[in-house]
């Protein structure tokens, strides 16, 4: 059948459709013989035959052989009219759930286009020239062309070699001894998140926050309906004296590299927030979300390391070292909560993607994997270098900076300039081709707990070659100065 046939018959099916649907045809109404609307329509046998085939597929009209096709009895007339505008409005008479609601009413930030041409100091983002593109396609391929005996779904909590290689690699390069059974694949630290969210939290429950933290985290526990509370942050991490004394809370903690002001929580501290769950009955959520870049020293020890009661589960990823757009990282459990935390995630996605676990299960199996990081690493650093000093030589004087041990971002704090001037510095900077990321949406509780009343932005270096970062702080100078005139 031609294209052009086809669109007539498609036609004709709406018509018809449309007539049944309004009332135009009734119940019980003889339909015209295939031979008789043929005729009348020019058009083959065939090809109405087709048709009424279809509508009688769609329960619209009912057919017996040597009978005349009939408008089905059992049909309701639609609201929904041939007199009714296409562009009018429809009413929204349904309900979602009080979940939906939630997540409808949350403020999240927006993807930022890859092919902008601003220099922007985007946290999060890597740069594309350090993702080693040759050596994943080699394993990608590898792990594509690997025969299998049938395409069918995997086991949620991952494929074991990948768990496996994992094992090994946070034994060395955090000393995070567990077995490969504690580990959850997941596609990113984000679902990470929900899974916990899902699987440890009830509506009313108590979710305890770092303040300032990391906003994707709080929209999660806020969609579930938990009561966050804030704890403040000092030059050390948590201030884990201020914990409170609920029972049966959970805490979310970004220790080794507390996100966004940087700071790396002490042992004693470490210690103490343990203690405090143990007493109160409580998680903890451990995100390591970038632990990989820290300059000079090891990073320190793990909370799950140290955890002897069972308490803490750590969250880990590939998008730090590798790319954010691969959507891979992993759950270290208790193995008290690896089922239920196994089938929330056969619920919610089966599994994470297979090609790319194995891909990266090859990748660290190799050894490449741990190369790159490395390599990765001293780019970094040099761009972190690039950018602090970028920022002593053309940023106004009293310019402080915080987080510059370990991570990819750091903390700009601009004394002279107040927290209202942000939004309009942001701007400013913008319409200049520079991109740079206010802190105050990161604090929950606005200035109560922000230990610097002057505008701060987080500034990302890991998406920018060590030109544009000078080049983006020379820009960003010259958008401050024009804030003052």
């Amino acid at each position: 059948m031609s294209t052009s046939h086809i669109k007539v018959s498609r036609k004709i099916y709406n018509l018809l459709r449309l007539k049944i649907d309004s009332g135009d045809l009734i119940p019980g109404q003889k339909m015209p013989s295939t031979r008789t609307l043929a005729s009348d329509l020019g058009i083959s046998r065939s090809s109405v035959v087709a048709i009424y085939d279809q509508l009688a597929s769609e329960g619209y009209i009912e057919t017996s052989p040597g009978a005349h096709a009939r408008v089905a009895t059992g049909i309701t007339i639609s609201s929904t009219s041939s007199k009714k505008s296409e562009d009018q409005p429809k009413s929204q008479t349904h309900s979602i759930s009080a979940y939906g609601q939630r997540i409808e009413g949350l403020t999240l930030p927006q993807p930022i286009s890859a092919q902008t041409k601003e220099i922007n100091f985007l946290y999060g983002a890597l740069a594309d020239a350090d993702f080693p593109k040759l050596l994943w396609r080699r394993h990608y391929t590898q792990a594509l062309m690997k025969r299998q005996n049938h395409l069918y779904y995997s086991a949620s909590e991952g494929e074991m070699e990948l768990r496996a290689e994992v094992q090994g690699y946070l034994l060395r390069a955090r000393g995070l001894s567990c077995s490969a059974d504690q580990i959850l694949i997941v596609q990113g630290s984000q679902q990470a998140i929900d899974l916990c969210a899902r699987v440890l939290v009830d509506p009313g429950s108590a979710v305890i926050m770092e303040e300032p933290c990391y906003l994707m985290a709080r929209r999660v526990f806020e969609s579930i309906g938990a009561e966050v509370l804030s704890v403040p942050v000092d030059e050390h991490g948590l201030v884990t004296k201020e914990l409170p004394k609920v029972k049966n809370s959970l805490m979310y903690v970004t220790p080794s590299h507390q996100f966004p002001l940087g700071a790396v929580l002490p042992i004693g501290r470490r210690r103490e927030l343990l203690s405090w769950a143990k007493t109160n009955h409580a998680w903890i959520i451990e995100d390591d979300y970038d632990s990989e870049f820290r300059y000079g020293l090891r990073p320190t020890e793990t909370l799950q390391s140290l955890d002897a009661d069972g308490t803490v589960i750590y969250i880990g990823t590939f998008s730090k070292a590798l790319s954010p757009q691969l959507r891979l990282g992993y759950l270290v459990l208790p193995m008290s909560l690896v089922k239920a935390f196994r089938n929330a995630k056969q619920l919610t996605d089966r599994h994470a993607p297979l090609v790319e676990q194995n891909a990266v299960a090859e990748l660290i199996k190799s050894g490449a994997y741990e190369r790159h990081i490395r390599r990765v690493r001293r780019e970094n650093e040099q761009r972190r270098i690039v950018l602090i000093e970028s920022i002593a030589k053309y940023l106004p004087e009293g310019t402080l900076i915080e987080g510059t041990a370990t991570g990819l971002h750091i903390v700009v704090w601009l004394e002279g300039f107040q927290v209202e001037d942000e939004v309009a510095i942001v701007a400013q900077a913008k319409s200049l081709g520079v991109g740079i990321w206010s802190i105050t949406p990161l604090y929950a509780l606005g200035r109560k707990m922000r230990k610097q009343n002057c505008a701060g932005f987080i500034l990302g270096y890991a998406g920018l070659m060590p030109s544009e970062i000078k080049k983006g702080i020379k820009i960003l100078a010259k958008a401050l100065l024009l804030r003052r005139l």
